[in-house]
């Protein structure tokens, strides 16, 4: 479909690639993955046409679209409402609609046969193009990203960066090219929006090539990886994870080939050093000369590129309770976020923040950094905590004109010279790096610059929010190395996956104004979630069917009314067998009223062993016990159910 042929591009002297080579297939997902700064938006470009290559071509087939989503669209202007920039996607469309509407006015005034005949094949066109659901489709991608309907008629220009980037992205997929290519997507995506795309781009039906540093998007939307490495395109048939293991035993292999050619070459090299000037063995070491000549070496294994080196300490310990949310309520005009919420983090707590944009995440994170009022309620804070807040707007905030050094004097005035330029050098500044104006560095390098200073503070309470973004994957696991080893407490929001389940022991969401809490890690919360949203829509269900029972009943409570008078002029030997139905009856209902007691007392004693944290360190055991607990709610449901039945049989029968 598509093919990069010896492919040679450079930046001034500095060759980004040379000579490397990619073919595209119909329907492949590749992740193309490398360091940052090795020119992975670069091909990108290159491919969409906006950079000319150094040497070599890239070849594409007739019928070889290209969609191209950049972070160069965050600047993109327009007063229309979303939906109707989500709809330019549909070129044919659109001019087929602005035609029709034309001729439809015209033929009020001038009619003919001409433009009736002209109508009829547009109408045809615009029809089979799927034209009439356009805009039905428009709003279901609008909706999926995370807009909600009321907002689809609000201007683009009303929306920042972050949301204009959804809709530029709504659009490209609308489009559906035969090559999708995403720079960096999830970056201005929340949780579910990112599953939502996850879904999306499962089901796509061309091809797709993603930059990304999310290793979970990776892994469930690519089933090949491209690695840009040493100037050229390395290709690995699998997910993210499938290439971590590969490329490790490829690099083995290499290794072990290349040692066992370099033994062979010294030995070789002795053989020629001690026999050359020998009469009787100069010709055979000439021979050697001529052999280690055309011999194709194996190069040794690079290392990686240098990765950061972080570990976050602190003096003293903060008290037992770090800080505690009572009544918190909190609004921005109707916009409620915070309803009476209470939370509390406890030393030692490593939270995840989790949720939709929106739902005041960011929000809590700045009350409890004393950054941000509320309008009702009480933060308290513990003992001894010093804290930390890393956000976004930080990166705002450096000083643009100082260079690295000035800049980290202003966090650590305590430190020696000597001190701050050995952090500098653990976040990969040396040399006259330091002398560097924080103005001229890019977002992953200021992203740097304010975790260095962070690590300076030596808090023992870290607020965090989005600290993965800007970073690549070595300096994410870096990062979470650091949180793990870290014997302070910490608060986070992010949408990293994999970063909040290597690191998090709780996770906290915000639902109907209250701050919810689950003890586990994400995964764990995940299945719980599954779980629990599966039960409430079989309660609503059931809910359905409790309505029709108690029609039911009302019902039968009628013919009760009718049978008790009917009763009165029953036999004496009718009425002792009456007596006898009674008697059984009772008897079964005593029975189900017994089985419900030990069903309710199981599910309790369930339920306390389902609220240990200790039950979800063995997953399995955490799944069959989660399993019983819905068995029983289903078992009690059916009891409860025969025991309104069997209650009214008694009273229907007294």
């Amino acid at each position: 479909m598509l093919s990069i042929n010896n492919l040679s591009f450079y930046f001034a002297d500095r060759p980004i690639y040379f000579e490397a080579s990619l073919h595209i297939k119909p329907k492949e997902r590749i992740g193309l993955i490398g360091a940052n700064g090795t020119g992975k938006s670069t091909l990108l470009r290159i491919i969409d046409g906006e950079y000319t290559p150094d040497g070599g071509d890239i070849s594409k087939s007739k019928d070889c679209t290209l969609g191209f989503l950049n972070q160069d669209l965050l600047s993109y202007e327009s007063h229309e409402p979303i939906i109707n920039v989500a709809m330019q996607a549909f070129t044919r469309e659109n001019a087929l609609s602005a035609r029709i509407n034309k001729i439809l006015s015209k033929i009020e005034t001038e009619y003919n046969d001409k433009l009736l005949d002209e109508l009829a094949t547009l109408q045809t066109e615009f029809e089979t193009l799927g034209g009439y659901s356009i805009q039905a489709r428009a709003e279901e991608i609008l909706e999926g990203l995370g807009f909600k309907t009321a907002e689809l008629t609000k201007p683009l220009a009303q929306f920042s960066g972050g949301w204009r980037m959804r809709v530029m992205l709504a659009k490209l997929l609308l489009q559906k090219p035969a090559l999708l290519m995403l720079d960096e997507p999830t970056n201005h995506l929340d949780l579910p929006s990112i599953e939502w795309l996850e879904s999306y781009l499962n089901n796509y039906e061309g091809s797709i090539m993603i930059v990304s540093h999310d290793q979970d998007f990776l892994n469930n939307c690519c089933n090949v990886m491209v690695e840009v490495w040493g100037q050229d395109l390395v290709r690995y048939s699998g997910n993210y994870d499938f290439y971590r293991e590969e490329k490790a035993l490829r690099a083995d292999l290499q290794q072990k080939a290349y040692e066992n050619q370099q033994s062979k070459i010294k030995e070789a090299e002795r053989f020629i050093e001690r026999f050359k000037a020998k009469a009787s063995k100069a010709k055979q070491a000439q021979s050697r000369v001529k052999q280690l000549d055309k011999v194709e070496r194996i190069e040794a294994v690079e290392s990686d590129a240098p990765t950061m080196r972080m570990r976050f300490t602190f003096q003293k310990p903060s008290g037992k309770i770090v800080a505690e949310l009572e009544n918190v309520s909190k609004s921005y005009g109707d916009l409620h976020i915070l309803d009476e919420a209470e939370g509390m983090i406890e030393r030692g707590d490593k939270i995840a923040l989790i949720g939709a944009n929106g739902k005041g995440k960011s929000t809590v994170l700045r009350m409890l950094a004393n950054a941000e009022n509320y309008n009702a309620g009480e933060l308290k804070e513990g003992h001894h905590v010093i804290q930390s807040f890393y956000a976004q707007h930080q990166l705002e905030a450096l000083h643009l004109e100082n260079d690295l050094l000035e800049e980290l004097r202003s966090a650590g005035a305590d430190r020696t010279e000597s001190e701050l330029r050995a952090v500098l050098g653990c976040f990969l500044f040396a040399g006259d790096d330091i002398y560097k104006k924080i103005r001229v560095l890019s977002g992953g390098e200021k992203s740097r610059v304010a975790l260095a200073k962070m690590l300076l503070s030596e808090a023992n309470f870290l607020l965090l929010d989005e600290p993965t973004n800007h970073l690549d994957m070595k300096s994410v696991d870096i990062l979470i190395e650091a949180v793990n080893n870290y014997e302070g407490s910490c608060i986070v929001v992010s949408h990293n996956r994999h970063f909040i389940q290597s690191i998090a022991n709780k996770i906290w969401w915000i639902e109907d104004g209250k701050i919810k809490q689950y003890p586990g890690t994400y995964d764990e919360f995940k299945y719980w979630k599954q779980a629990r949203d599966a039960e409430e829509k079989e309660n609503k269900s059931s809910g359905l069917e409790a309505k029709k029972a108690k029609e039911e009943k009302k019902a039968k409570q009628e013919e009760y009314k009718k049978s008790k008078q009917n009763n009165q002029h029953l036999s004496q030997e009718e009425q002792k067998e009456l007596q006898k139905k009674i008697r059984q009856a009772e008897k079964n209902l005593e029975n189900i009223e017994k089985e419900i007691n030990k069903l309710e007392t199981d599910i309790k004693e369930l339920e306390k062993e389902l609220a240990l944290p200790s039950t979800y360190e063995d997953t399995e055991k955490a799944e069959k016990l989660s399993k019983k607990h819905a068995s029983l709610k289903k078992s009690l449901e059916t009891r409860t159910l025969e025991w309104e039945n069997a209650m009214l049989e008694v009273e229907d029968l007294k």
